[in-house]
């Protein structure tokens, strides 16, 4: 269809956006496989397969092959890569160049684990993006200048933390504790307080529905339904906002703690490039009610939420295309590089 396309893969958690430069976001698909047990054969990705999460005969599982913003389970990322790139091209003379985004805390052994994940699913070269660098362009910062911008970008699956200055990471930290350690204390939450066990889904639906960081000025509640593990039958309960604040406080602490950790190790100048410039929220997380308000009163500095921001990785990608020809293909050596910077 398309002579030597350059792809953009956003390689998260819990979903994978595909990108090109002009046409920008083409396919958002969930990261979930569902796969035959007995054959090891691939029957379901993206949508279709996350339709089955929970719901699945013996002999299918449903999966996540992410975990933690980087691969779990080799085989199943790279069918599921392949799976989207014939999706968007289904033709082509020459196979696509594919920018992907990584963890700033992605090790070598995990970088080269996705470079071949790509190549192997018919990619001609792979490039490698620290998300939080992507993350910082799409929500429209100008990265390029001698000023320090800190991004906090919160996905599904990890949190990066980042101070940007001269079109790079100065200081970084990346944490596996993110959208879906929400989810898994709002279970844990309410299986504790009412002896009731829900599921992931409903425990997102509460988390999007009334969930929040930060006290709301109006209490928000609403019913869910779940087993009880007194009867093991079908029971309701009626939450309350200010519960779910209670369920998230140790999740949200890690956050907050991973932000004055990256800032006690940032130089002054930049520190104080921080303060005036403000930080800059990034990623679906962040989408939880009050994190701006959560992480400002916790720092004393300015923060707000990107526009679109849970597509921002997504947006600075499409601009990061543009430098393809001047990036070196292959693993960034994030971790040798960090030690270099000591």
């Amino acid at each position: 269809m398309i002579f030597g396309r350059d792809l953009g893969i956003d390689l998260g958690t819990a979903t994978v956006v595909l990108v090109t430069r002009g046409k920008g976001v083409i396919a958002r698909e969930p990261s979930v496989v569902a796969m035959d047990r007995a054959t090891g054969k691939i029957l379901k990705s993206g949508s279709a397969a996350e339709r089955m999460l929970g719901r699945t005969p013996g002999n299918i599982a449903a999966i996540h092959p992410l975990q933690g913003g980087v691969i779990s389970d080799f085989e199943m990322t790279q069918s599921m890569i392949g799976e989207l790139i014939k999706k968007v091209i289904s033709f082509s003379l020459v196979k696509p160049r594919v920018l992907i985004s990584v963890p700033s805390g992605i090790t070598e052994v995990e970088e080269r684990a996705v470079i071949d994940a790509a190549i192997n699913a018919g990619a001609r070269k792979v490039y490698l993006c620290e998300a939080p660098v992507a993350a910082a362009v799409g929500a429209g910062l100008d990265i390029s200048k001698a000023e320090g911008n800190l991004v906090v970008d919160i996905g599904a699956g990890t949190t990066d933390v980042a101070v940007l200055s001269l079109g790079g990471v100065v200081r970084s930290k990346s944490i596996k504790v993110a959208g879906d350690a929400f989810d898994e204390a709002l279970i844990k939450n309410i299986r504790k307080k009412n002896n009731l066990l829900i599921g992931k889904t409903t425990a997102e639906e509460l988390k999007r529905s009334i969930g929040c960081v930060f006290p709301k000025t109006e209490e928000q509640t609403m019913e869910i339904k779940g087993r009880s593990l007194m009867t093991g039958l079908p029971s309701n309960l009626t939450v309350s906002s200010t519960e779910t604040i209670e369920a998230f406080d140790e999740v949200s602490s890690e956050i907050i703690e991973a932000i004055h950790s990256v800032l006690e190790e940032t130089p002054p100048e930049l520190v104080a490039d921080v303060a005036g410039n403000g930080i800059v929220l990034t990623g679906g997380g962040s989408l939880l009610w009050g994190f701006d308000r959560l992480i400002e009163s916790a720092t004393s500095i300015k923060t707000r939420i990107a526009d679109d921001a849970e597509l921002c990785v997504s947006y600075g990608m499409v601009k990061k295309m543009e430098e393809l020809g001047e990036m070196e293909d292959g693993p960034l050596n994030l971790a040798r590089r960090r030690q270099l910077r000591g």
